[in-house]
Order: structure tokens, then C-alpha cells, then sequence
């Protein structure tokens, strides 16, 4: 009877200890310069590029990296037809009405992703 007595509040003891999320630890107080550092590079593809003009090769290269068309240099040539279709593919129902590839395209791409970027 003892011996039952003590094995049920330790089986339950145990139980909830591996339920129970504990929190994480802070970081060194050494490591923390470099943590910033890296919390504040945005991460690649998610910055909008500054200035440029919409279907310029920086552009180009921005949309397709921003929404991972192209898979190391594998997929349809940036500003191409097939690329277009791929990138209103990626868009979903976001995908603008505008022929793709027109200006029109462009324009509604680009202020999309500077939206998405903005915002994630």
C-alpha cells in the first residue's frame, strides 16, 4: 500500500512536468549584439528595392526572388510570358486582372509585394 501510495504522485508528478512548456531561456548577454544584428537584417527577398523602374532587370529579379518563382536559376526567364503566368500563379487570387506583363501588371505587382513586404 505504501508502495502504491508513492508511485502514483510521482507517475503524476512526471506526467505533468512532460506536458508543461517551460519558457526559454535569454539569450548570453555576449551573444546579444549579434542577435540584434540578425533580427534586424531583413531576411533575403523581403526588402522592396528603392527606386526601381517596374520591369527593369533589378525588378524583375526583386518579384522573382520576392516570390520564389525562379528556383536557382531553374524556371522561366524573368519578364517572359511563361514567367508572368508563373508569378500571377504565386499571386493566387491576388493576381492582378491586368494582362500580364503590361504596365498595368506591373504597376499592380509591384505595389502588392511592397505591400506584402511591408506588412511580413
Amino acid at each position: 500500500m505504501r508502495l502504491l501510495l508513492t508511485i502514483v504522485p510521482l507517475a503524476t508528478a512526471f506526467i505533468i512536468a512532460a506536458c508543461t512548456h517551460s519558457e526559454p531561456t535569454a539569450p548570453a548577454a555576449d551573444t546579444a549584439p549579434a542577435a540584434a544584428t540578425t533580427a534586424a537584417s531583413p531576411a533575403p527577398g523581403k526588402t522592396a528595392p528603392a527606386n526601381p523602374a517596374l520591369g527593369s532587370a533589378e525588378w524583375l529579379a526583386w518579384v522573382d526572388k520576392t516570390l520564389a518563382v525562379s528556383d536557382d536559376g531553374h524556371g522561366p526567364q524573368p519578364g517572359t510570358a511563361e514567367w508572368s503566368a508563373a508569378v500571377n500563379r504565386k499571386l493566387g487570387q491576388e493576381a492582378p486582372q491586368a494582362a500580364p506583363g503590361s504596365a498595368e501588371w506591373q504597376q499592380a505587382v509591384d505595389a502588392l509585394l511592397r505591400t506584402r513586404v511591408a506588412t511580413h
